[in-house]
């Protein structure tokens, strides 16, 4: 298996290669040169399997012969063991037709952490066989961050620099963070918004300069081995659900776009998929999009789901390359539009490519609110932000297939927007019960590629 770039300007790597470079060297993301097909027989030898086995079969398709299977097992089964369920990514049945598909049940209670787990342990094991070290450097909203401190905690053989929005993540988020002690880890809160904080991580990979002489790395969704993992959730529920015999529609929260973006690669690999849908909330520039074909950049104001509140959508630009059918040329031309004028209008086949793969919507503030309330009235769920946003667009659109509902985050998250919406407090899980009262260490900069770039030249002896 070959990846290339969405912008056509940087080498074909391997999985290995694609892995460890995150972003490519042209400033384009990392695509697999096809999509391996899973025949209905190999789909149905699935059912009823551990999750880890549903694991091994999607990611050696897309790993080839970069990692051995046996060490690939090994490091599935290890991600996997640190998740407090047996089913690693339960399904809960709400009504007649729709499924929450808790995807919170790693260490730090989101859907990062099923990738992340992961690719720490791919990533460690490929620098400790070529006897190198990497920084890796990340942007998170809130859960990425988490997820990679947890998962790169350990590690030997890195040292990891997550910048956050300064003020704009939950209280929750944030320590999950601040309060690792390691010598590795290294918190930057930038003076701005997350589409800032993105912005300098893609700075900082597009100086070849710099990325070449600190071995930079990247844990974002820009890198495909976190999209790849995120497939496989999408074969374990669906089959769960009876494919591939039935039809399975997903509704996904969605603002960076990896998540969804991995839904459409397991329907492109032959996953039996009827609906994808893609829930905004009031930053909805992605519902704005697939409904007029005109992505336009309108700025980012602070919700009560803050690891939605983006506008540049990092994995657009894959379903942009896909829609335009691997054309490099379309996807330069996109992005080059959205770099000097802050859009860029979709041309007629790759919008209607796109509209016939997605239907989306968006949910206020005071929907969101109301999502919480109605769930819990009628299921007894408490359910995060981002959830409910999934929920109540999901509701919006009626489907014959079952209807999973991604749940993304765990509402103990989040407990000031779940309180005031549902009048309950969400307690957090006992292995997280010191985090309210652990000592935060965390470094503030400005807005400025500059000044992370000092500081982690400062941090690495350079």
């Amino acid at each position: 298996m070959k990846y290339v770039s969405t912008r056509g300007q940087a080498p074909k790597l391997n999985f290995e290669g694609a892995m460890l470079s995150g972003l490519a060297r042209d400033g384009g993301l990392y695509v697999p040169e096809h999509f391996p097909k899973f025949t209905k027989a190999q789909m149905t030898a699935l059912r009823g399997r551990p999750y880890e086995d549903v694991a091994f079969a999607v990611c050696a398709q897309f790993v080839g012969s970069a990692i051995p299977a046996k060490e690939l097992k090994a490091m599935i089964s290890a991600a996997y063991a640190t998740f407090d369920h047996q089913a690693v990514v339960p399904l809960k049945q709400l009504g007649p037709n729709a499924f929450l598909l808790e995807l919170f049940h790693g260490p730090t209670l989101a859907f990062k952490d099923v990738a992340m787990q992961l690719l720490a342990r791919m990533m460690d094991w490929s620098l400790a066989k070529n006897q190198r070290r990497a920084v890796i450097v990340g942007a998170t909203s809130g859960d990425t961050g988490g997820a990679a401190v947890a998962a790169f905690e350990q590690s030997q053989n890195t040292s990891l620099f997550i910048l956050h929005p300064h003020g704009r993540v939950s209280d929750v988020q944030r320590r999950q963070m601040t309060t690792v002690k390691s010598p590795a880890i290294h918190n930057l809160a930038i003076e701005g918004t997350f589409d800032d904080a993105q912005a300098i991580v893609k700075a900082l990979f597009n100086d070849h300069k710099f990325r070449d002489g600190v071995g930079l790395a990247g844990v974002n969704s820009i890198n495909w081995a976190r999209i790849m993992a995120q497939i496989v959730y999408y074969f374990y529920a669906a089959l769960a659900l009876g494919a591939p015999d039935r039809r399975v529609s997903f509704t996904v929260p969605s603002a960076n776009f990896g998540n969804m973006f991995a839904g459409l690669a397991a329907k492109r690999m032959g996953l039996p998929v009827d609906k994808l849908i893609v829930a905004t909330n009031s930053n909805d520039i992605l519902d704005r999009t697939i409904k007029t074909g005109r992505y336009q950049v309108t700025g980012v104001h602070p919700t009560i789901s803050p690891s939605m509140d983006i506008q540049l959508s990092s994995n657009f630009e894959r379903l942009v390359f896909l829609a335009n059918r691997n054309d490099p040329a379309a996807v330069r031309a996109a992005m080059g539009s959205l770099a000097q004028s802050q859009s860029f209008t979709l041309k007629s086949p790759a919008l209607k490519s796109i509209r016939a793969e997605f239907s989306s919507g968006a949910s206020s503030e005071a929907e969101t609110s109301a999502s919480m309330a109605e769930t819990l009235k009628h299921t007894g769920e408490l359910v995060d932000p981002h959830t409910a946003v999934g929920l109540h667009v999901a509701m919006q659109h009626q489907v014959q297939s079952p209807m999973v509902i991604l749940a993304t985050a765990h509402p103990a998250k989040f407990p000031d927007a779940v309180q005031a919406a549902t009048g309950q407090t969400p307690r957090l899980p006992l292995h997280l019960s010191h985090l309210m009262n652990a000592k935060e260490s965390f470094k503030v900069l400005p807005n400025s590629v500059q000044a992370v770039k000092d500081y982690i030249l400062s941090q690495e002896g350079h």
